[in-house]
């Protein structure tokens, strides 16, 4: 028998009745009536000692998959995040509900940590978030060494992958663990992972005797659209500002620059917007994401350095500016809008260049040519599913080995493209790109095909070439569009050390003897974003609240932001919006009543409760 010791009271695990009480954590500690899709047998499995791997989309509940087995199970649960700017919001939202935990890394003092390791010897502690480099340290594995152990929850655990957009060097080395905690269970949770990865980190992590756990990876209620690039900066703006005025959203771009520049344009353009990048000094990053994370309505303009972690509800948008360099990375970008269920929007304009950037990367990394040709396999995939004639949903489901049927829900299903027999249009820029010794760049090639009498083109004289003119009846965009889908299908290739000159590729040989068909996606012209109704956690409680009940929950907002504020915590994590506006409805007028709400355990009903059923009795008279 064992006994964990947890907030006030005393938990005792025999075994036999596990998942009794872990339903009754779940529901006195954290507030909520039942565990979602796996949830319950990943807690009993580790509660029982048992080693998994758990892969569950963004806003899934991937921590209190371990949250609750470490409250479960005697000592202290160990939780490895590389996370550090984002620790000190995790333990002060577990201690809103009444869970000990504290962190350990480079941001404290020595004091600081001398407290911690002090309550972790002492067993007063339930969790610990320890960043993978501190972990690995001689001073705390010894310390390790002497502590009763419940578990170690290794999150974010692709980053363990060579191949993956976000490895972290120090995570190979936590089989360590393995090594020397033989009999403590471990846990390894990722939102994001392929195949390949998932090998990867059962490989490194020695989990090849772990319970994997793989939910679905579908987020039914974002919806993607990729457009056609125009004018990227405007067309972000006429998105944010036909369909998501006054939301909180997530810009990426690839540079530092960009990230900058754009987030100065949006605020030029009335949109509040923040830039985030590695570039930054660490005090203005930091403050820009706690505004983020405590503000409504901000728009974070961001390198792929953002994000990782961030847990707010109620992000309405992601969008993109520039092409992620796989599915993997779009699927966990997109995946931080629309935590809180409601409708959310992945939005990207895509373009010519984005191709051309993307494997001009790959082609003058540094890196091995196993590496590039692993990340030019991704790139491929992820050139797919800009290209694709269909739904986009069932394309990222499948990439990831999940079936699916089309969803309904993206720009595709909604406004199915249009595809058509391609082969001449390819027969004409392929031409073109030969009868100029493949040395020029795709700028002349389409101003050769267009007929465009510039000094360029007089220069080499050629205006004489055959196929000068002779797509004259498309535009400079139509060319572009379809010289990038050649390039995506390996008909054309480009050739970064020599200007970004075209250049044709075994395979278009075929092309130009008209021996293979080439299907290509019709061109659409960019349009304007049109403003609709949405979903949004907003117009959702308009339309499920009567007038009655939105005004308890305008009220309840205003108290949870000054909440927060004094509690200097995001405000999502004093109450998120669906616990609220169930408050609102039911505008419960005893304390037994607001306890049986989702989302109020013991320790918020004890820290809020009078608070606000006396707001509500307020607003009864």
């Amino acid at each position: 028998m064992t006994t964990a010791v947890t907030a006030g009271y005393t938990h005792t695990n025999t075994g036999s009745n596990t998942v009794d009480q872990a339903l009754h954590v779940l529901q006195t500690v954290f507030g909520y009536p039942a565990f979602r899709s796996q949830q319950g047998q990943i807690v009993e499995h580790v509660v029982n000692g048992g080693d998994a791997l758990v892969l569950m989309p963004t806003g899934g509940g991937k921590s209190l998959c371990y949250q609750i087995p470490a409250l479960l199970r005697s000592g202290v649960g160990i939780v490895v995040s590389p996370l550090i700017a984002l620790m000190q919001d995790q333990v002060d939202a577990l201690a809103e509900v009444g869970v000990r935990a504290a962190f350990l890394n480079s941001t404290q003092s020595f004091d600081e940590i001398l407290a911690v390791e002090k309550k972790m010897r002492e067993g007063d502690i339930d969790l610990v978030y320890i960043a993978p480099e501190r972990l690995l340290t001689q001073r705390c594995l010894e310390l390790l060494q002497v502590v009763n152990i419940a578990l170690f929850a290794i999150d974010e655990a692709h980053c363990v992958s060579q191949w993956g957009h976000d490895f972290r060097p120090e995570y190979i080395k936590l089989s360590a663990l393995h090594e020397r905690f033989p009999n403590v269970p471990r846990i390894a949770l990722t939102a994001t992972a392929d195949q390949q990865t998932r090998d990867e980190i059962i490989h490194r992590l020695q989990l090849e005797n772990a319970m994997q756990f793989v939910s679905s990876f579908d987020r039914p209620n974002i919806r993607y659209q990729i457009v056609e690039k125009a004018n990227g900066r405007k067309q972000l703006l006429d998105f944010i500002m036909a369909q998501h005025s006054g939301d909180a959203g997530i810009v990426y771009c690839l540079s530092r620059k960009k990230v900058e520049e754009t987030s100065e344009f949006l605020n030029e353009n009335g949109i509040t917007s923040l830039p985030y990048h590695a570039g930054m000094e660490l005090a203005d990053r930091s403050r820009n994401q706690a505004r983020f994370l405590r503000e409504d309505g901000i728009v974070m303009c961001a390198t792929i350095a953002f994000g990782m972690g961030i847990d707010k509800p109620d992000v309405r948008f992601v969008a993109h500016l520039d092409l992620p360099k796989s599915i993997e990375g779009y699927y966990q970008e997109t995946g931080r809008a629309g935590r809180d269920g409601a409708s959310a929007n992945a939005w990207m304009a895509y373009g010519l260049q984005d191709v051309v950037q993307q494997r001009r990367m790959i082609d003058e990394s540094e890196a091995n040519e196993t590496y590039k040709r692993v990340q030019s396999v991704k790139l491929e995939a992820m050139l797919a599913l800009c290209e694709t004639l269909n739904c986009r949903r069932t394309h990222i489901l499948e990439y990831f080995g999940q079936a699916a049927q089309p969803c309904g829900n993206c720009d595709t299903c909604i406004s199915p493209p249009s595809s058509f027999d391609g082969s001449v249009a390819a027969q004409k820029i392929l031409s073109t790109i030969y009868r100029v010794d493949q040395r020029f760049a795709a700028g002349h090639v389409i101003d050769i095909l267009r007929g465009i009498d510039t000094e360029r083109v007089q220069q080499w004289r050629h205006e004489k070439l055959s196929t000068y003119g002779i797509g004259s009846d498309k535009s400079e965009a139509e060319w572009r569009a379809l010289l990038r889908q050649l390039i995506a299908l390996g008909l054309v290739a480009v050739d970064y050390e020599n200007y970004s000159s075209l250049k044709l590729t075994e395979a278009s040989r075929a092309v130009l003897r008209g021996e293979i068909k080439v299907q290509l996606r019709q061109y659409k012209k960019a349009e304007k974003a049109v403003k609709h109704k949405r979903q949004s956690a907003k117009d959702f409680a308009e339309s499920d609240l009567d007038s009655a009940a939105q005004t308890v929950f305008d009220k309840l907002r205003w108290w949870r932001v000054e909440t927060a504020r004094t509690h200097n915590v995001p405000a999502y994590v004093i109450f998120p919006d669906a616990t609220l506006r169930e408050i609102a409805r039911q505008q419960p007028a005893t304390l037994p009543a607001l306890r049986a709400i989702s989302g109020v355990g013991d320790k918020k009903l004890e820290s809020y409760g009078k608070e606000i059923i006396e707001l509500i009795e307020e607003l009864r008279a």
